[in-house]
């Protein structure tokens, strides 16, 4: 343990698995500001009859839902990817002597519905029922494993109004597309020359070195742990990490996916107590590709990224994020996993 670990507020960090430095600025935090908090609320009933997602009523599509009364998984109506996208003629694939290129948006697009009422989430509902989420995620993996097309998998959650959600019923979106996820290909790299320079797997030391400082944990049981990392991007950016190695979600144990939703769940109950609401987030499952190849050295993880840095007060993806690709967080993620540390449920 590093009690005397001396952090300061204005440094840079290097992120070893995206390979980039993260700016803070952790002074910045006094500078006025003159536009409106939003905060997330929901008045929600536990059904509603024009959701597109609520058991027994119809999408956009004409195609009616199930009464489902447990995890409830379709296609989606309006794919961001498919199998019937449209095919690009061979003399439309390359332009200006490969400079340009373009292709079939392949893949499948599905939702997965957790729970038949509209007005819950995952922290409002049992460990054993997000455990069983997360299996029906698990059986989702081995489908796609098994696809001839697929190469790579993105399950994602987009929890609250202020991310932009469309539809605030219980729910995740799976992306499994036919190229590998462009974090999980930078991932992939890290991994490759930390072994090389290293002699050792750079998510085991990501591990290791978390729990030797022991200031960033902020939940952990016998098969889970969970950390705002040293490198940690947004205020309250969140790492879940099985304690066991496994590239997806496919080669877990039931066990084990009872004990990481536990720590998820435990991670995002202290989201709430701590601002007092549903705390909204982004939340990505980052997996090995399915592309035939064991990719042993990978470590599965989720990623749960809030958009709220104070109170009510939001993180845009401003200048430097979106003009220069380099995250300038405006908090220390020590001074915000002490405040989740400090937090008994």
């Amino acid at each position: 343990m590093h009690e005397s670990i001396p952090f300061g507020n204005w440094e840079k960090r290097w992120h070893p698995l995206r390979r980039e430095w993260v700016v803070y600025a952790a002074h910045r935090n006094s500078r006025p500001w003159n536009f409106e908090k939003k905060e997330s609320t929901s008045t929600a009933q536990e059904y509603d009859p024009n959701c597109y997602l609520c058991p027994g009523n119809k999408r956009i599509s004409g195609k009616k839902n199930t009464d489902y009364a447990d995890v409830f998984i379709f296609e989606n109506d309006h794919p961001v990817v498919g199998l019937n996208s449209p095919a690009i003629p061979e003399e439309f694939q390359s332009l200006h002597d490969d400079l340009y290129k373009r292709s079939q948006a392949g893949g499948i697009a599905k939702v997965v519905c957790y729970d038949p009422r509209h007005n819950v989430t995952l922290n409002d509902i049992s460990v054993d029922k997000v455990a069983n989420v997360f299996r029906a995620l698990r059986g989702e993996m081995n489908f796609f494993n098994k696809h001839e097309t697929i190469k790579s998998v993105l399950i994602f959650e987009n929890k609250g109004e202020i991310v932009g959600v469309s539809n605030p019923h219980p729910h995740c979106q799976i992306y499994a597309v036919d190229f590998t996820i462009n974090v999980v290909q930078k991932e992939l790299a890290a991994v490759a020359e930390y072994q090389k320079g290293k002699g050792t797997n750079i998510f085991s030391d990501i591990i290791a070195a978390e729990k030797k400082d022991d200031v960033r944990i902020i939940a952990e049981n016998k098969g889970a742990i969970a950390f705002i990392p040293f490198f940690a991007r947004f205020a309250y950016e969140t790492y879940v990490f099985p304690k066991k190695r496994h590239a997806t979600l496919i080669t877990m144990t039931d066990k084990e996916l009872y004990d990481l939703a536990e720590v998820f769940q435990t991670v995002t109950k202290k989201f709430d107590a701590n601002f007092q609401s549903s705390f909204p987030y982004i939340m990505a499952f980052a997996q090995a590709p399915v592309d035939g190849n064991d990719h042993p050295d990978y470590h599965m993880h989720l990623i749960i990224c809030p958009p709220l840095r104070q109170p009510g007060l939001m993180k845009y993806l401003a200048g430097p994020e979106t003009g220069a690709d380099t995250f300038m967080a405006d908090t220390m993620p020590e001074e915000k996993a002490a405040e989740l540390r400090r937090i008994n449920l």
